[in-house]
């Protein structure tokens, strides 16, 4: 395997097993690469350990599915007080994720630390603390604005992908998606699933497909964070058969390691508060405002409070991918976030660990970058392009079908053990 190869993005990199191939750019056939791609996925998939890692990719091929154009971005706020050094920092914090231009997480980080800073420094009367806690308190107001906005352009996504023309497409292709990973045998453990969307794009989804997604909220009126992790799974007793419970099917452990749009925080608690799919203004919902919304990085007034959720979901993300036979399919992460690559490069430390990757692009070629560091090729598989990181493509051509998958495979065992050979008894197409 070559090292310092081109650049990725704009093109379709496709690897799996030993075979590596830039592919160009015009339409691929997908009848030639499907018996390579998806028998591959279809093992790999039955790993002792599987987690999905979902980036913003997911609801941004959704959303164009939906409404045929990109949602929510992540464009900067304007400021009135600070703009200069908050754009300064903004960058610098950036280029050190390697990310290059800041976005609006950036500036809420640089935003809240420069508050800390501020509040301290004028927290004692001195010659211009008047003027510097007047300036503070309209930096708290414009970044509360921000977030506001913020949100409600997510709001307005979520909106698209359930009421646009082609919203019925878009949500068939996310139950695909789902289930292709949610439906494991019964001797395996439990799909985790992973996002650091804000969005509601995963819990919409599988209520489509009908899976179940056990977080660490407790309660159903007013759900509170837990911070002991209660191993809560669903079971049933199948018919005539006692002391033997069965796994329900479509069950899937779910962490939003960023937060979300439906959780605030108040008095040190952190709770899922009735934030309807879609809505118009989540001001109208927040009994405080946004200054106590939990996305991350929004310090949301106490320092050991914002840290306190994050901290748990991520050492849960570091628990389940960091283990022996442990397979991790990433979807639309653009590989910007050095806490969770630390996390990802930890695993594949682990020789039976296999890490997944499916892009519609390489931004900033950090996916590149990422891979070159590992230096453990042998553990990637690599379908990125706008070919593979079609969602629709993705689904149709190259995901397993859950649905018949376990037919397949019994059906092959009973021919097996038949001795017949081929999935037709070893009679042609035409029964001769």
């Amino acid at each position: 395997m070559e090292q310092g190869y081109t650049e990725w993005n704009g093109k379709n990199v496709y690897k799996v097993r030993d075979q590596y191939e830039v592919l160009p750019t015009e339409v691929l056939e997908p009848e030639k690469l499907r018996p390579d791609i998806e028998p591959w996925l279809t093992a790999l998939f039955q790993s002792e350990h599987l987690s999905l890692l979902l980036g913003a990719g997911i609801s941004t091929a959704a959303h164009r599915l939906a409404k045929k154009e990109g949602g929510a971005d992540m464009s900067t706020i304007k400021f009135s007080v600070f703009q200069e050094q908050i754009e300064q920092a903004a960058k610098e914090s950036a280029e050190k994720s390697g990310r290059g231009t800041p976005n609006i997480e950036d500036q809420i980080r640089v935003s809240n630390g420069l508050i800390s800073g501020l509040s301290i420094y004028a927290s004692s009367n001195f010659r211009g603390s008047k003027t510097i806690r007047k300036h503070l308190a309209k930096l708290e107001k414009e970044l509360e604005a921000g977030l506001s906005n913020f949100a409600n352009l997510i709001l307005k996504s979520e909106r698209n992908i359930i009421f646009s023309k082609d919203s019925e497409e878009a949500g068939e292709c996310l139950m695909s998606f789902l289930v292709s990973f949610a439906s494991r045998s019964a001797t395996r453990e439990r799909l985790n699933i992973f996002t650091t969307n804000y969005d509601r794009i995963v819990e919409y989804g599988s209520e489509l497909a009908g899976m179940r997604l056990i977080d660490r909220f407790v309660g159903t009126v007013n759900p509170v964070f837990r911070s002991s992790r209660v191993e809560v799974d669903l079971h049933y007793n199948p018919p005539g058969i006692r002391g033997e419970p069965r796994y329900l099917e479509g069950v899937a452990y779910f962490s939003k390691l960023h937060g979300s749009l439906d959780w605030s925080v108040e008095d040190g608690v952190v709770r899922r508060y009735a934030l309807p799919y879609g809505a118009q203004d989540i001001g109208v919902y927040l009994w405080e405002g946004c200054k106590n919304l939990l996305i991350y990085p929004n310090a949301a007034k106490d320092k050991e409070t914002s840290e306190f959720p994050y901290v748990e979901l991520f050492r849960d993300f570091a628990v389940s991918v960091c283990r022996a036979n442990s397979t991790v399919v990433v979807y639309g992460y653009s590989f910007g976030d050095d806490h969770i690559n630390r996390v990802l490069a930890d695993m594949l430390t682990i020789p039976s660990t296999h890490l997944v990757i499916i892009s519609f692009d390489d931004q900033g070629n950090r996916i590149k970058r990422f891979y070159e560091r590992a230096k453990r090729p042998t553990q990637f598989t690599l379908l990125l392009g706008n070919h593979f990181g079609n969602l629709k493509t993705l689904i149709d051509h190259y995901l397993p079908k859950p649905a018949i998958d376990r037919t397949t495979m019994k059906m092959a065992d009973l021919l097996k053990a038949r001795g017949m050979a081929g999935p037709l008894g070893g009679r042609d197409e035409n029964g001769e």
